[in-house]
């Protein structure tokens, strides 16, 4: 058995996520059915992380075993020429058994896009939409106030696992204004489950003058489940990067 670490690009709009589960398409299954038919036997793939539903991924990582001898490049052909043409396997890399998907990435990037052209469709499933004009300038001061190690308890799921640190560190937290959309670039050493989004919306709040610094500061160092209500959707959310040690350097 070897094991192979596969970054894979997706557009989540028709998933229920990444994770399997009943009753619904999910990222994970129809990666796992194409290689259990490369590798005529079940495959488990284990990714950096989830994605939930409608949240897309440029360079999402997995890691998988098989016994069927292929080149990297014969295994992304063979991938891509049963999966979707909303998933695409972009590079396939023979690794050590001791590679882990998820135990071993040391920073991600994801990226938040909102836009308030609010009656193009062509943008509905790819960014988050508000009809308000949002001030950039104050979003990226309120931004500051997460960069840092910090408890974000506040920012997270209430289901998430108890024994689960909520100690994460940002790095890095902009706010560009582009043509039209605001682009919030989140990079940090790991994100709780709804932690992006439930940021995120915190930002476009401030954006519309809804929520000061100080209130965002105060939410912050509650550390409460309930001391944020906010969430964007998921559809203007991308997984951009994982890192690990060998090519863990700045993300541009």
């Amino acid at each position: 058995m070897d094991r192979y670490k596969v970054t894979v690009c997706y557009d989540g709009t028709n998933y229920a996520g990444w994770q399997k589960q009943d009753n619904a398409r999910s990222i994970q299954e129809e990666i796992e059915c194409a290689l259990a038919k490369i590798n005529e036997e079940a495959v488990e793939i284990v990714a950096s992380g989830r994605t939930d539903a409608h949240v897309h991924a440029l360079a999402q990582v997995f890691h998988f075993d098989a016994k069927k001898a292929l080149s990297d490049e014969q295994w992304v052909r063979a991938c891509n020429s049963l999966l979707p043409k909303d998933i695409r396997i972009l590079k396939v890399e023979k690794v050590s058994d001791s590679f882990h998907a998820r135990f071993d990435a040391v920073r991600k990037r994801y990226d938040y896009y909102i836009t308030n052209d609010v009656l193009n469709p062509f943008l509905e499933n790819y960014m988050g939409k508000d009809r308000k004009s949002l001030d950039v300038a104050y979003m990226q001061e309120c931004a500051n106030v997460f960069i840092g190690t910090h408890d974000f308890t506040s920012f997270t799921s209430s289901k998430i696992d108890e024994r689960k640190s909520r100690i994460k560190t940002i790095y890095r937290l902009e706010v560009q204004q582009e043509a039209n959309a605001v682009h919030i670039i989140f990079e940090g050493n790991a994100f709780l489950r709804y932690m992006v989004r439930m940021l995120a919306q915190v930002l476009i709040e401030a954006g519309k003058h809804r929520l000061t610094k100080e209130a965002i500061s105060q939410m912050l160092e509650a550390k409460d489940k309930h001391a944020c209500r906010y969430k964007a959707s998921a559809n203007g959310l991308y997984l951009v990067r994982v890192d690990y040690q060998d090519n863990s350097s700045p993300m541009g």
